[in-house]
C-alpha cells in the first residue's frame, strides 16, 4: 500500500497572503477545458492545495491580481487573452512561478513561454503526478529564495561532482560556478546520475528518477532532455562531456 504523502503547506509572506487565508499553497489553474480543469483541481486539492479556476486569461489576471496565489498554471492557447499574453502581463508586475501546459508539438509555444519568463513547461496530455512534483519543486525553490533573501538559511545540502554543484533545496545546478538553469525534470536527471558516478542508468531508470513508478514515457524523451542539458552545460563549457551515452544501454555521469 502506498503511504499517503503529507501535504506541502509551507507559509507565504504576510504581503502575499490573502487575508484569513490557511497556510496551504494557493494554485492558479487556467485552461479552457473545463474537463482539465475539474479533474486537476480535484487532485490538487487532495494534496492539500488550494486552487483557483479560470476558463481564459482575461478572468485570470483579473483574479490573480485581486487574489494573490502561490504558482500559476497556464493554458497556451485560450480565449478572450492567450496564456503567452497573461504571462506577460504577469511578468510586468510579478515573479509568480509559472508552468506552462501546451500542445505536444509545439515547440515554439514551449521556446516562446521560458523565453517570457515562464519557469517550466509540461505537454498535453499529462501526468498529474509530474505537475504536482514540478509545482512542489517550484516552490521550494521560491521558498529557498525568499529565505535566503531574509537571511534566513535553507535547510538541506549540496550535491558536488567535481565541478557540478547541485542544491535541490534552491533547485540550482552549478558548473564551475556558473548557473545552469535547468527545468525541473532536467534537475532530476541531472541528479540521477550525479548520484551514483561511473553507474549506468538505463532509460527506464532515468523515467523513474524523473516522472515517477508506473509513468509511461517514449525512450526518446529521455534521449531530448539529456540532449537539451548537454546543450545547456555547453553553453557555459563548450568541454562539457560528463554524461556519457553507452549505445543500447543508457547513459552514466563519469567517474573523475
Amino acid at each position: 500500500m502506498e503511504t499517503p504523502r503529507t501535504p506541502y503547506a509551507p507559509p507565504a509572506p504576510a504581503s502575499q497572503t490573502p487575508t484569513g487565508a490557511s497556510a496551504a499553497p494557493i494554485i492558479a489553474l487556467v485552461d479552457d477545458d473545463r474537463n482539465i480543469l475539474a479533474s486537476v483541481q480535484m487532485t490538487l486539492e487532495a494534496e492539500g492545495f488550494t486552487v483557483h479556476t479560470y476558463t481564459d486569461g482575461e478572468s485570470a489576471l483579473q483574479g490573480i491580481t485581486s487574489r494573490p496565489v502561490s504558482l500559476a498554471v497556464l493554458d497556451v492557447k485560450m480565449p478572450r487573452m492567450d496564456g503567452m499574453e497573461l504571462l506577460q502581463r504577469l511578468r510586468s508586475r510579478s515573479n509568480l512561478p509559472v508552468i506552462f501546459l501546451t500542445s505536444k508539438d509545439e515547440e515554439l509555444d514551449q521556446l516562446m513561454g521560458l523565453r517570457l519568463g515562464a519557469d517550466d513547461y509540461i505537454t498535453k496530455p499529462f501526468s498529474q503526478r509530474l505537475l504536482i512534483e514540478r509545482i512542489r519543486a517550484l516552490l521550494r525553490r521560491q521558498d529557498a529564495s525568499r529565505a535566503e533573501a531574509t537571511g534566513v538559511a535553507a535547510v538541506g545540502s549540496a550535491i558536488v561532482r567535481g565541478q557540478l554543484s547541485l542544491d535541490e533545496t534552491r533547485h540550482q545546478c552549478l558548473w564551475g560556478g556558473q548557473d545552469i538553469a535547468l527545468t525541473v525534470t532536467e534537475f532530476l536527471l541531472v541528479k540521477a546520475l550525479a548520484l551514483r558516478p561511473g553507474m549506468v542508468k538505463s532509460r527506464d531508470q532515468l523515467i523513474d528518477a524523473a516522472y515517477g513508478d508506473n509513468i509511461y514515457v517514449d525512450d526518446r524523451t529521455i534521449d531530448s532532455h539529456i540532449k537539451r542539458v548537454r546543450k545547456k552545460f555547453r553553453q557555459v563549457d563548450d568541454e562539457f562531456n560528463q554524461i556519457e551515452t553507452l549505445y543500447g544501454i543508457g547513459y552514466r555521469y563519469r567517474d573523475e
